[in-house]
């Protein structure tokens, strides 16, 4: 079993319409609604490769009800904790065009209280796990070591960590020194402070706060991996549109199927760019197009590279 944890859960809307026209009234096509937040796109990914995932988080109020209803009829286990405040909405716009726009509610101001209570709880759930990920941003009210502490506790027992966040989160997250970071470019830079390194250099420079290995994409232009064991980098044979929201967790839910199965480093960049690219052709967040994914890992090759 594979354990996503998303602290600030989420109901995802997408509306897909022809082309917005601001200041104006919209009539979008039918609407998608459901469960989301970074950790469950990444849980909804694993679902669909075949692995058995249990989703945890915070959820809290109407919103966070209706959401979790969702996610149950998804097939996934919900694990989630309840929490006074409302959940929040996303809601991404898709235009004919390819334009996507993204909203996002900050999330639920959570106690102290609740917090220290599903970190208490936190072992009980990973006893059981092969591979913990976490992902997302962190509500308010959530202390920014918040990733730090869950890392702790799951290296307690053994059990190795992807983290995929940002900010502070992030950099508290990685000093705990998690099996693998997930981090896209922009993000690199702003934990550097400076976007004139590279990234294979920026990403070792990461690497050597304790981290086994970090995984840096570029969207389009691809994903760079660099670890103990080596660096390489690997990117899609085509040009794709879509929605290009939810790209990265899939991304993500590759590194972890990766740890389970104890692929290469390679072998894992490969299928990260694959099922990435292919959730771009998917209309929803946590989907992928399988024949779009079968048809790219099947031409993608890692290419070794040094540091630079």
């Amino acid at each position: 079993m594979i354990l996503t944890v998303t602290l600030n859960f989420a109901l995802d809307i997408t509306y897909e319409l022809d082309r917005v026209e601001w200041g104006r009234t919209n009539a979008v096509r039918p609407v998608g609604r459901r469960a989301g937040g970074k950790g469950v796109n990444v849980a909804r990914t694993l679902h669909q490769l075949g692995h058995a995932v249990t989703v945890t988080g915070l959820a809290g109020g109407t919103t966070g009800a209706v959401a979790r209803e969702e996610l149950t009829t998804s097939g996934m286990t919900d694990a989630m904790v309840e929490v006074s405040g409302e959940s929040r909405s996303t809601l991404v716009v898709v235009e004919a065009g390819g334009e996507v726009t993204g909203f996002s509610e900050p999330g639920p101001e959570v106690s102290g209280l609740e917090w220290d209570g599903f970190a208490d709880d936190f072992p009980d759930l990973v006893d059981g796990a092969s591979v913990v990920v976490l992902s997302g941003s962190v509500p308010p009210g959530v202390p920014v070591d918040a990733y730090a502490r869950l890392i702790g506790l799951a290296g307690a027992v053994g059990v190795p960590v992807v983290l995929d966040s940002h900010g502070d989160a992030l950099v508290h997250g990685v000093a705990a020194g998690p099996a693998v970071v997930a981090i896209n470019a922009e993000e690199l830079s702003g934990v550097l402070g400076s976007d004139e390194v590279s990234v294979v250099a920026g990403a070792e420079r990461l690497r050597r706060h304790g981290v086994s290995a970090v995984v840096v994409s570029s969207g389009p232009d691809g994903i760079v991996c660099v670890t103990e064991e080596g660096s390489w980098r690997a990117a899609p044979p085509e040009r794709l549109s879509g929605n290009p929201i939810g790209a990265g967790d899939a991304a993500t839910a590759a590194l972890a199927v990766g740890l389970v199965e104890g692929r290469s480093w390679p072998e894992r960049l490969c299928d990260a760019v694959a099922v990435s690219a292919a959730a771009v052709c998917a209309p929803l967040a946590g989907s992928f197009d399988d024949s779009v994914y079968r048809r790219l890992l099947a031409r993608l090759e890692a290419e070794e590279i040094g540091a630079s």
